[in-house]
């Protein structure tokens, strides 16, 4: 049976935003103040790096019940038993990541708009991550959506979906405005002076629209 993840509190990681601060520390900060769905995304590291972080972060995980997604490579993620991956438009197929990872596996896909949602699903996707809604610094090269983008995803399809691009704790009620699932944040949390507490704000929020 395959687990049922909330995609609420959805953290990726950056390592460049931590300002010299530890990883781990930062990571299991965001753990303890309740983030729900981690993904370990890091574009700069060799893979002996990626693996020995991932590695860190499973265990991490495990201690704190969450689920860990890799961003793009499927080697890491099959080296550390994560729960499954995330890939953009530029990475390996959807359907040909599902045949390499199985049935059980988590995928994530990134959908700039209803055609490409409509795809990732089909190839076998289990949720999108659409973005991106506001500006963003952490990556350059994703055409804006916004919010209204992400609504006519949300229209095109029942999946889970979560808002990525310039989401912090005071725009994240206006992405679940739009009946998105969640948010994967990065600077949000991970620049924040006290990231536990950071993370705390978003789940009052997220609590207060699944209570509404």
């Amino acid at each position: 049976m395959k687990q049922k993840i909330d995609y609420s509190v959805y953290l990726v990681t950056d390592t460049g935003l931590l300002q010299g601060r530890d990883f781990a520390a930062c990571i299991e900060a965001a753990l303890k103040g309740g983030v729900t769905l981690l993904q370990y995304r890091d574009k700069d590291a060799d893979s002996r790096t990626l693996f020995e972080r991932a590695q860190l972060l499973k265990q991490l995980c495990t201690v704190y019940k969450v689920p860990l997604l890799i961003n793009d490579r499927l080697d890491i993620a099959l080296a550390v038993q994560a729960d499954g991956v995330h890939v953009g438009q530029s990475d390996l197929p959807v359907a040909v990541v599902r045949r390499l990872l199985g049935g059980q596996a988590v995928i994530g896909a990134s959908a700039h708009n209803a055609e490409e949602a409509r795809q990732a699903l089909a190839d076998g996707a289990d949720y999108l991550g659409c973005g991106a809604v506001f500006g963003t610094t952490t990556k350059t090269d994703t055409g804006y959506l916004g919010l209204e983008g992400l609504q006519s995803i949300r229209q095109a399809t029942a999946a889970p979906i979560v808002g990525i691009g310039g989401i912090n704790s005071a725009n994240f009620g206006q992405v679940l405005q739009t009946g998105a699932n969640g948010a994967a944040v990065v600077s949000g949390i991970l620049a924040a002076a006290d990231i536990e507490a950071e993370v705390r704000k978003f789940k009052t929020i997220a609590a207060a629209y699944k209570n509404a």
